[in-house]
């Protein structure tokens, strides 16, 4: 793999909005659902491919857990120069607040591959931090 270089790490811009699903949590049994939705915008003039994703979820009891694998729900989009690609997510907490953070492994069709960080973000059921 290459070294990120400046440029390529601010070629894609990556925008998460969390919320918390209520419906399908039960905060007495220490179940806490939350979605994200993320939108990738590919600011290069390089056709990319998201190829894996790592992320660290961190919960509030400072307990930290690794997820990795292939693509992102099931895919692994390719974003022409100038496109978008938004996808939801989700995951379960045993806490009401919690953070995720991460990189995507996105590779041009010459092989290159640069990894594109992920900002850290907070997953917290409404009106818990104001």
């Amino acid at each position: 793999m290459q070294e990120p270089t400046e440029q390529a790490r601010v070629a894609v811009s990556v925008e998460v909005q969390p919320a918390y699903v209520e419906a399908q949590s039960a905060p007495e049994l220490a179940r806490f659902v939350f979605t994200y939705t993320v939108t990738l915008h590919n600011q290069s003039a390089l056709t990319l491919q998201l190829r894996r994703r790592y992320w660290l979820l961190t919960d509030a009891n400072g307990q930290q857990t690794d997820i990795e694998g292939e693509g992102v729900v099931g895919e692994q989009p390719v974003l022409a120069p100038g496109s978008c690609y938004r996808y939801t997510s989700g995951t379960v907490l045993p806490t009401p607040v919690g953070t995720l953070q991460g990189h995507y492994l996105m590779s041009t069709p010459d092989g290159h591959t640069y990894q594109v960080p992920i900002p850290v973000f907070r997953l917290a059921i409404p009106h818990l931090i104001q």
